[in-house]
């Protein structure tokens, strides 16, 4: 089979940084390639040389002819006053296809990522509907390989899922192969045939497995384990040699000549197989707790925060014990963060505050958060002063540790001490703030998303933490498998004003996908291949057809302005303006209410209408 696209002895460094060595891989026609390795391991870089936007430092690049490559790099860019709609004609101009096509690939495409007005303006849309944009403009052009860097980043679960079904499915703008970076392991098991990890352990740079990211997991514990394995026999025959040139052997005769270049041959094999075997370290992280024996550190009963009639919860109980992991899922605006907000300031006078109900903490409780924006990290400072603000060292578990042995734990090198908190990946800044929070005893972690940018081998140690850790935790993150694995528990918000409790992410999952089923209304606003003709009268009297005739338009219309004010209540300076964000509340429900009467008498007419 000829490769679609493939690489040999691609090298790449910055400075004295080398990033990968030696790469060589291939991607076929039928490849579904998930990318990992560690931060700093290159994948961003490779993904880059492959789409001609970087070039490496030796190595070749072979492209076969007439292939067209399309690439979501992580973050977007969009001519924002321009609507989606023109934002993907745009990408398609350049191809040899009339107008009608492009307008038909366009709108087809929209219509399947569920955008409910594609004259809506880029500017207006949230993070996530921007990623799905990003991952429509790459696609329309229907290219033979996608390239993705961290695709499910800024998506909620539902735009995971919604990409997990694109990439699974047989579409006209179906790629014949995708290569993707992803620190989403739920995703890659759900998504790709083949896994290459790109890492210093491996002597060609990278491994590589045919199969799902579990069957990768089990491959490489193998490899791993021969890797010991041959660390062990070097070893033994190293001594055994050693011992014998300590016996002063000749190196006149060929034999102990031979003998004494064999040992020497050995001993760089042996060096460099130790390198390798200890090249990937691990985050050292750890949760403290402060050992009290509390039964109950926080009990809340009967919360409500909203506006008016329409409360984001209403109504919600919620005990905190040590030993509580509950972590909290639901569509953005939901309702997550807020609830967040006001468990951090359980324990203070300022902060956010229910609208009704009461919140009652343990004597001196300790809460300890972790905020998604990153808030609390200031950018401008070095690496030394975020890790140690005071001085070269830090407190840790009533000990005195240097800034360096600090830095390191956290896979810091010591050149980077002094480089701006800035010009570092959002995976080193992510490290940053689990640094401080270690710093912290506490009763109640709440972590916003802690997962954000940091790789598989991170997220494995901070799930252990988060498992070890004795006191209560809430979490929010869009990382399935972290969700799975560390909580006991799962509050789930529907969006409408309630939340419930649910054993795990799949039964919340179900029971939403049950509940999208009863409301999906049985006339669903299509886009059509070209602007929509006049219907027949049929039975329809003359203001009736022509109301039928401006029914779908005026749902569009509704549809997008929810899509605008959705995008506007999740902004912070909204979030910041409850009088700004009451008059949006309002008007998303008076507007939900519209529609659906929009929709109901749709039906109606279209009844009639067919007799």
């Amino acid at each position: 089979m000829c490769a679609l696209l493939s690489c040999q002895g691609l090298s790449k460094a910055f400075g004295a940084q080398t990033l990968f060595s030696g790469v060589t891989l291939m991607i076929n026609e039928g490849d579904k390639v998930g990318l990992i390795g560690p931060n700093g391991s290159g994948k961003s870089t490779l993904l880059k040389i492959f789409c001609g936007l970087e070039q490496a430092d030796s190595g070749t690049v072979f492209t076969q002819k007439l292939i067209r490559t399309s690439y979501v790099a992580q973050e977007d860019a969009f001519d924002e006053a321009a609507s989606c709609a023109d934002n993907l004609t745009a990408a398609v101009r350049a191809l040899d296809i009339d107008a009608a096509e492009q307008y038909n690939r366009v709108h087809a495409l929209l219509s399947r990522a569920q955008f409910a007005d594609p004259e809506q303006p880029v500017h207006l849309l949230s993070g996530g509907w921007r990623k799905r944009l990003a991952v429509c403009r790459a696609l329309v052009t229907r290219p033979d390989v996608l390239i993705m860097d961290e695709p499910t980043n800024h998506l909620d679960i539902e735009g995971i899922l919604w990409l997990e079904k694109l990439l699974g499915s047989a579409l006209p703008e179906s790629p014949s192969a995708v290569l993707l970076v992803s620190h989403d392991r739920r995703f890659l098991e759900n998504t790709v045939n083949r896994v290459i990890e790109l890492a210093p352990v491996y002597p060609e740079g990278s491994f590589q497995v045919r199969g799902t990211y579990a069957d990768f997991l089990d491959k490489k514990a193998e490899y791993l384990l021969q890797r010991q394995s041959l660390e062990e026999r070097l070893s033994n025959r190293m001594r055994r040699e050693t011992e014998w040139l300590r016996r002063g052997p000749k190196a006149r005769a060929t034999k102990a000549r031979y003998r004494i270049e064999e040992a020497g041959r050995l001993q760089e094999e042996l060096g460099d197989v130790r390198s390798r075997n200890r090249s990937v370290g691990q985050v050292g992280i750890v949760f403290e707790g402060t050992q009290r024996k509390t039964k109950k550190l926080l009990v809340a009963t009967g919360l409500r925060k909203g506006f008016d009639a329409s409360p984001l919860f209403s109504g919600l109980d919620l005990t905190l014990t040590p030993g509580t992991r509950l972590g909290l899922l639901g569509r953005n605006g939901s309702g997550k963060s807020t609830l967040m907000r006001i468990l951090a300031a359980a324990d203070r006078e300022d902060g956010l505050k229910p609208d009704q109900g009461t919140i009652a903490t343990a004597d001196k409780v300790r809460i300890v958060s972790f905020d998604q924006r990153r808030e609390q990290l200031d950018t401008s400072v070095t690496l030394r002063r975020a890790l140690a603000p005071d001085g070269d060292s830090i407190l840790y578990q009533g000990q005195s540790v240097h800034v360096v042995t600090w830095a390191k734990r956290f896979l810091f090198r010591t050149d980077q001490l002094e480089t701006p908190v800035y010009r570092l990946s959002g995976g080193e800044q992510a490290r940053i703030l689990i640094a401080r929070l270690m710093l912290q005893p506490a009763d109640i972690l709440l972590l916003d998303e802690p997962t954000n940018d940091l790789d598989i081998p991170s997220l494995d140690v901070l799930e252990e933490s988060l498992c070890e850790f004795p006191g209560a935790l809430v979490l929010v993150t869009h990382d399935r498998f972290l969700l799975d694995r560390v909580c006991n528990l799962v509050l789930g918000f529907d969006g409408q004003g309630r939340a419930d409790y649910f054993a795990d992410y799949e039964q919340w999952l179900t029971m939403m996908q049950e509940r999208d089923r009863r409301d999906t209304p049985k006339s669903p606003v299509t886009v059509k291949d070209k602007p929509p003709a006049k219907a027949r009268p049929g039975k329809l009297s003359y203001m009736d057809q022509r109301e039928y005739d401006q029914m779908e338009e005026r749902i569009l219309a509704a549809e997008a302005r929810l899509g605008e004010l959705e995008a506007l209540m999740a902004s912070p300076e909204v979030m910041a303006n409850p009088a700004q964000l009451h008059r949006y509340w309002e008007e998303q429900q008076e507007l939900q209410t519209k529609t659906e009467q929009l929709y109901d008498r749709w039906d109606e007419l279209e009844q009639r209408r067919q007799g």
